[in-house]
């Protein structure tokens, strides 16, 4: 394995000594001039806060689109292709990860840190292996050249991206391309405008992307043929990619220019057995167009993660049971921990007391989700508890600004649960010390009975902190159990401290 400085400066020393070599031996060099990575731009972001900022938005996706699940045999050969060229990609070793989403959109992206989602419209839309491989080193040049926090540095100062991503209301995706996600609620959060990428950011992408291709063995050709292939099927404006990455207008002759430069290669690789599955199955997959994905009926399909890795994996029940949620009814009434010693769990921000029999999901962003075994599956969280952050533009310190901000997050769970209702007034408090809010909401739950999912009672619970940020946390039940667990939900609720 290469160093960072090794890989980096790989290109630029080898030259030299083969050119000195061929000398020696009386040949003329050949001038291969592959493309130089310009000079780091202005960037107010460390490596760290891009990684950590980022995993916070891939949560989001997780929440607002339908990622097939990691073991999916097409998120498989995705990550292993993306694998391949993440071998060969020069700079700074970003924790690359790769995922698929049912999406009928001809998109991928890359978000901030190498969280890389690829539509399974894409895949359709590649004739080739070496052409998806190309849409993929595109988008990890983007991550390699930071081109992302570059952008927001010149839009704002960098105090405006503390606690991105924390919060659902902070990014919208569905409607179509990313520069649609908007800041929802009361503006708590900026949009992300800045992932829509300028002409030269484009052309900078096109370059190192092609080299990419070429020094993983690829065709590189693959990559401005992907480009000819829907713009011939569906126009300039009509791929959602093209649409987010715009041409700078000649990108055809300059990235045909880079391939022109590089060493011949007998036998590049084009295409693989492993794609032409791969594809057949991208053809069968269920997919969502724009609308669909917002409107998320897919949440309920039991068929995608709702967080990195994967919730818990939902255990079929036998016939008649009551033991799995989702598969065959409620949980009973032993199954929910109501008798457990509470243990105690301690938090990036937040100390709380939970069932000893509980299982834990942890997000990248500090997030937790508490859930009694069998309580969840890829369908939704159907028992227990999810502990949140968000940071609102203006500091929430008093029981006014807290109120509005309960009503943001509460609009936001609505809109991405299909229509959740406020069924009670909202309550002051005090919990751990510090001001509080609550309020009841009512909803559809994860469990069917037959063809119509159960109502769902939810206890939203909103927490000054003394930073000005809020925690808040969901408590969830089917609606005819939420009385049993009201008591348990209530001395979690008191075991609650913000750090």
């Amino acid at each position: 394995m290469l160093c960072d400085r090794c890989r980096q400066a790989g290109h630029r020393r080898i030259g030299p000594v083969i050119t000195v070599l061929l000398l020696l031996w009386g040949l003329a060099p050949a001038a291969w001039a592959r493309f130089q990575i310009p000079p780091p731009c202005k960037n107010a972001y460390t490596v760290e806060q891009e990684q950590t900022e980022g995993a916070k938005f891939a949560a989001e996706v997780f929440k607002q689109m339908p990622v097939l699940p990691d073991n999916s045999p097409l998120s498989q050969y995705v990550r292993n292709l993306g694998a391949k060229l993440v071998d060969v990609t020069p700079g700074h070793r970003w924790p690359f990860n790769f995922h698929v989403v049912a999406s009928d959109e001809i998109n991928a992206f890359a978000l901030p840190g190498g969280a890389m989602f690829v539509n399974v419209g894409a895949i359709n839309a590649a004739e080739t292996e070496a052409q998806l491989a190309g849409v993929m080193a595109h988008e990890l040049s983007h991550v390699v050249l930071r081109h992302s926090t570059c952008n927001l540095t010149k839009q704002q100062a960098p105090k405006m991206w503390a606690g991105l991503g924390q919060l659902a209301a902070g990014v919208l995706l569905g409607g179509g391309a990313l520069s649609n996600m908007a800041a929802q609620g009361i503006g708590m959060v900026t949009g992300l405008g800045f992932l829509k990428m300028s002409r030269e950011d484009e052309k900078q992408a096109d370059l190192l992307g092609t080299d990419i291709l070429y020094d993983a063995g690829y065709d590189p050709r693959g990559l401005p043929q992907f480009f000819e292939t829907i713009q011939a099927k569906y126009g300039a404006g009509g791929s959602e990619w093209l649409s987010d990455h715009p041409n700078p207008g000649n990108r055809m002759q300059y990235v045909t220019a880079e391939i022109a430069s590089l060493p011949p290669r007998s036998k590049p690789t084009v295409t693989t057995a492993e794609f032409t599955r791969s594809k057949a199955l991208a053809l069968k997959e269920k997919v969502y167009n724009s609308k669909e994905v917002e409107a998320g009926a897919w949440r309920n399909s039991g068929r995608y993660a709702l967080l990195p890795g994967g919730p818990p994996t939902i255990i079929p029940a036998a016939a008649g049971s009551q033991t799995a949620a989702g598969a065959s009814g409620r949980l009973a009434q032993a199954s929910l921990g109501l008798k457990d010693n509470l243990s105690a769990y301690q938090g990036k921000t937040f100390t709380m007391s939970v069932p000893s029999s509980w299982q834990k999901g942890e997000g990248d962003n500090g997030s937790v989700a508490f859930i009694p075994p069998n309580g969840s599956g890829q369908s939704g969280i159907a028992y227990g508890a999810i502990v949140e952050g968000a940071r609102f533009k203006t500091a929430v310190s008093d029981q006014n600004a807290l109120t509005q901000a309960t009503s943001a997050i509460a609009r936001q769970l609505s809109q991405d649960n299909g229509g959740m209702q406020q069924v009670s007034d909202m309550t002051t408090l005090t919990v751990g010390g510090q001001p509080a809010t609550a309020v009841e909401l009512r909803g559809r739950s994860p469990i069917s009975d037959g063809n119509n999912a159960l109502p769902e009672r939810d206890l939203l619970i909103t927490i000054t902190r003394p930073d000005g940020a809020v925690n808040y946390i969901i408590f969830i039940a089917p609606e005819a159990d939420y009385p049993t667990l009201k008591p348990l939900y209530n001395s979690m609720l008191q075991s609650f401290r913000v750090h």
